[in-house]
């Protein structure tokens, strides 16, 4: 069967141009215009995951977060108008999986989709496994106190949980792999989004940003992401 998402967005260009490239990709898609309007369709119509707008009239995007966190855990990416730092974490505390601002590549948002559905796909099957496949199969990697979970999509630094958006992860993952030796921005670009993506090489650097501060709310002389100047970045277990 056909993954179905749902699609929560004021703005109606948006509903219909983005509705199209999923079908053509094979969803089954359902749109609603504000969280209002979609809060019963849930009820009677529950996705496999669900893209909201954070703006909206009646009921914005964290509104109906907080209530649809209070009966299901269905995955949820977060659309924003503005690259506010804010939203982001106040979103992913409140449960959602990852984020995309606005205005935002249609493609980058279908592969984010695919690879959120692959890694709840995963748990899934590893659930149905014996205990001693599950340590076997679960493919997590420690580097110090760094541990990270690909197909949970869980982060922890010294057993400290460290909520990261797919991008961060996929990121954090490539330079957690080989610690000590260097990734360019181009390297990590080609791992973290679509070749037919665009994105700007300095994205990169704003993901960085980004990890270290995460990190540091958790520990604040954390200086795992090493940054080589002209270079790129590598991680360091010392």
């Amino acid at each position: 069967m056909a993954p179905k998402i749902i699609l929560v967005d004021d703005d109606q260009n948006i509903l219909t141009s983005v509705s199209m490239a999923l079908e053509a990709e094979g969803f089954e898609v359902t749109t609603y215009p504000d969280g209002s309007a979609a809060l019963d369709g849930f009820d009677v119509n529950q996705p496999d995951l669900a893209v909201l707008d954070i703006k909206m009239p009646r009921m914005d995007g964290m509104e109906l977060l907080r209530r649809l966190r209070a009966k299901y855990d269905f995955p949820v990416i977060f659309l924003t108008s503005k690259d506010d730092e804010i939203d982001e974490m106040l979103g992913l505390k409140m449960g959602a999986d990852d984020y995309i601002t606005k205005p935002f590549s249609q493609r980058l948002l279908i592969e984010r989709i695919k690879t959120i559905l692959r890694r709840v796909d995963a748990v899934r099957k590893i659930g149905q496994k014996s205990g001693s496949e599950k340590e076997d199969d679960d493919g997590v990697l420690i580097r110090g106190r760094l541990k990270l979970d690909p197909i949970r999509h869980i982060c922890e630094w010294d057993g400290n949980d460290v909520r990261l958006t797919v991008t961060e992860f996929l990121i954090l993952e490539a330079l957690g792999h080989r610690p000590g030796h260097v990734k360019s921005r181009d390297q990590l670009m080609d791992i973290a989004y679509n070749d037919d993506v665009y994105v700007d090489d300095r994205t990169i650097d704003s993901h960085i940003k980004r990890l270290r501060k995460k990190f540091r709310k958790v520990d604040v002389e954390f200086d795992g992401i090493e940054t080589l100047y002209g270079v790129g970045y590598r991680y360091s277990e010392s």
